[in-house]
């Protein structure tokens, strides 16, 4: 048995990254959550799902479990798919800004640097 001053020599961690993973997921978490609350409230888009399948919109279940698994696995990878076409095409955050300060042109932008730093910071806490 050795021992030694610093065995293993962790990996750096950004706390940079942390800050836009957290933003990110933050948001994520913010969408799912309202995905649920406006299926279990009734609303629903109109046509079907999957025609092959015969299955409407309308037949999915509210609840995030029971949702899941009405969903056939295709449309999973449909969904999967999409999101990892946003992630590469808008989501990559540009090092020259702020953590969580992505998205084109046509978003929100504050001129104001107190507001843009309280509107970046207040998604974190």
């Amino acid at each position: 048995l050795t021992l030694r001053k610093d065995p293993v020599k962790p990996p750096r961690r950004d706390y940079r990254r942390y800050v836009e993973l957290e933003i990110k997921h933050g948001r994520i978490a913010m969408l799912a959550c309202t995905g649920i609350f406006t299926t279990e409230a009734g609303f629903r888009w109109p046509g079907y799902l999957s025609k092959s399948l015969d299955l409407k919109f309308a037949d999915i279940p509210g609840g995030p479990v029971d949702s899941w698994a009405a969903i056939p696995t295709l449309g999973w990878f449909q969904i999967v798919g999409f999101v990892v076409f946003l992630e590469l095409a808008y989501g990559q955050q540009d090092p020259n800004k702020e953590p969580g300060d992505i998205g084109g042109p046509s978003w929100i932008r504050y001129e104001n640097p107190d507001v843009k730093a309280y509107k970046l910071n207040i998604e974190r806490n």
